[in-house]
């Protein structure tokens, strides 16, 4: 089957795990994320994987109800590190090979990041799960996945979301949002749509990587989009 992207990175945010739950880790939601991986991966895409720790701990939040800012972001690092054992976990058990590789080494769980270990596990067929952010604090893990994608040579970058796309304002709580189906990096920033922070958007804009966002909770979204289907909004 032809392929628009071979290869691509998944941006999964801790939140979108929680599910209505709002916290902490709910196992239906990431199946139901592992069924569409499964599906995405038997195509023969080489895809890894960014989840964020938000639905753990979100460092810039415990910063400011007063935790040192440093110590706060290696917290949220960590609550990484937990999301992606748990997507590991139910990925294997759907046959699914995967590696963890975190940028803070803990080799007792996870593979220390490697570049071109990370590109041979992608060109064995493994799913590769990135894990720990960037390993430095003050940065965000949609800077951490914008950076393993470029790393890794990436087509593209899948940023999942729980809206079907970009809108002119949020569609959860203004009803006279406009959804825009492709933009241009430009467009983005001059308009001030939050399609990712400014480090992580001005990296993809630099060096020309596409960025599609999507609704997670559409069924086969992900692979649709890898077929090159238009899903969601395209940046580029």
């Amino acid at each position: 089957m032809a392929l628009a992207y071979p290869r691509a990175l998944l941006k999964v945010s801790g939140e979108a795990l929680a599910g209505e739950k709002g916290v902490g880790v709910d196992f239906k939601v990431v199946e139901t994320l592992a069924d569409q991986i499964k599906t995405v991966h038997a195509m023969g895409v080489q895809l890894s994987l960014v989840v964020g720790g938000g639905n753990i701990i979100r460092g810039t939040a415990a910063s400011r109800d007063g935790l040192d800012r440093v110590n706060a972001d290696y917290m949220g690092m960590l609550a990484t590190v937990i999301n992606a054992l748990a997507m590991q976990d139910v990925l294997e058990k759907l046959g699914v090979h995967t590696r963890v590789m975190t940028a803070i080494r803990m080799e007792s769980l996870a593979e220390p990041y490697i570049r071109r270990r990370a590109q041979r596990h992608l060109e064995k067929g493994r799913l590769v799960i990135f894990a720990g952010g960037t390993g430095n604090p003050f940065f965000s893990t949609d800077t951490a996945a914008v950076l393993r994608a470029l790393e890794v040579e990436a087509d593209v970058i899948l940023k999942a979301t729980n809206v079907d796309g970009v809108y002119t304002a949020d569609p959860r709580t203004d009803a006279s949002a406009t959804f825009i189906p492709e933009l241009t990096f430009q467009e983005a920033i001059v308009k001030g749509y939050a399609v990712m922070d400014a480090n992580a958007f001005g990296l993809c804009k630099a060096n020309k990587l596409p960025i599609n966002v999507f609704n997670i909770n559409e069924p086969g979204a992900i692979a649709r989009i890898l077929r090159g289907e238009r899903v969601g909004t395209i940046v580029r």
